[in-house]
């Protein structure tokens, strides 16, 4: 598939001595076809900001920027600009490159109110979750973003979606369905990488809800951090440290019950009983 003038990621990876980097995270897509169909993800972006985490050689960079997107990407590896400023050549004007540490960004600082950009990214595994986690606990809220294509180890992405009572459903799971919708987009296997992780990519789609049930996004993640982080044990027991037995009279919640029974709303009620 050709989607614009320039080589083969294949080749652009060659020029720039771009082998992944394990430290970083770093697992490459070549297939044009497939990180055209991440950005359809995301939706009609021609004209659109969009923010992208670790492009690397900018092969979904690419993509965005051919459905007209307005892209702004942040690389932590100086070996990638090289490759990004040439995409940026024939793109003039639609590609912002900043260099540094996604986790050391303030997100909010980086756009125009006035339109929010969508994040599309295939977030280095190394801080995919972490990123996650900062962007739905975001202050102010609504947030600075319209919306969340992005790419995890199945694993994760099964616990962002995950429903209570489920296996999979835990902490990440909470957090991500009291400020927003999300769903599974579709898999990758583990072939369409370079080098190859040892398990099968998702791609997670997740609009956020301009007013989720109210409670302090703090108090939301201690509740959600002492309860899931003894998931075995009956509530009263996993917390403890946050007043167990009074926390959960004043909720009307059941002791007894353990942590993945529980219904988002009764997680945000915890959290605003710590307030009181």
């Amino acid at each position: 598939m050709t989607i614009d003038s320039l080589p083969p990621l294949r080749e652009i990876i060659a020029k720039f001595g771009l082998q992944a980097k394990k430290s970083l995270g770093q697992n490459f897509l070549f297939d044009l076809n497939l990180t055209s169909k991440i950005a359809r993800q995301a939706g009609d972006l021609s004209g659109k900001p969009v923010l992208e985490i670790g492009p690397g050689p900018g092969g979904l960079t690419r993509a965005l920027l051919a459905q007209g997107a307005i892209v702004t990407v942040i690389e932590r590896d100086t070996r990638c600009v090289g490759a990004l400023k040439e995409i940026s050549g024939i793109y003039p004007d639609k590609l912002r490159i900043i260099e540094g540490d996604a986790l050391k960004q303030n997100f909010n600082a980086l756009f125009n109110t006035n339109e929010k950009p969508a994040i599309v990214a295939n977030l280095p595994y190394n801080i995919g979750t972490e990123l996650l986690t900062r962007w739905l606990l975001t202050e102010p809220w609504p947030p600075f973003y319209k919306s969340m294509t992005l790419m995890f180890q199945k694993e994760v992405a099964e616990r962002i979606v995950a429903l209570p009572d489920t296996p999979h459903y835990g902490r990440l799971s909470v957090l991500t369905g009291w400020r927003s919708l999300a769903r599974i987009a579709f898999d990758v296997p583990r072939q369409a990488f370079t080098p190859p992780p040892k398990v099968t990519s998702s791609v997670v789609h997740i609009v956020p809800y301009q007013n989720p049930l109210s409670c302090s996004s703090r108090n939301l993640e201690k509740v959600t951090r002492a309860a899931f982080g003894q998931r075995r044990k009956m509530l009263r027991q996993s917390l403890k440290s946050l007043g167990g037995e009074l926390l959960l009279e004043k909720t009307g919640i059941d002791g007894t019950r353990r942590a993945e029974t529980l219904e988002i709303k009764e997680f945000v009620a915890l959290a605003k009983a710590l307030e009181t």
